[in-house]
């Protein structure tokens, strides 16, 4: 897994280790997840630094994932 010195924005798509999610929220620093393809539970990225962006949120919307 690659860190990176930029962290997700909200709506991009990550890999959390070999979980897909999708930022939700960033809430006092902390990034917020979800898994890709929905479910309502939510949990907080264990080291935002090391999250892999595989799309951004527009990136979604000019595919028409969004």
């Amino acid at each position: 897994m690659t860190e990176t010195n930029t962290l997700p924005s909200v709506g991009d798509e990550v890999m959390e280790g070999k979980t897909r999610a999708v930022v939700t929220d960033i809430r006092g620093g902390v990034v917020w997840l979800r898994r890709q393809g929905g479910g309502s539970m939510e949990w907080p990225a264990e080291d935002p630094r090391r999250l892999i962006v595989r799309r951004t949120r527009t990136e979604m919307i000019k595919d028409g994932d969004l």
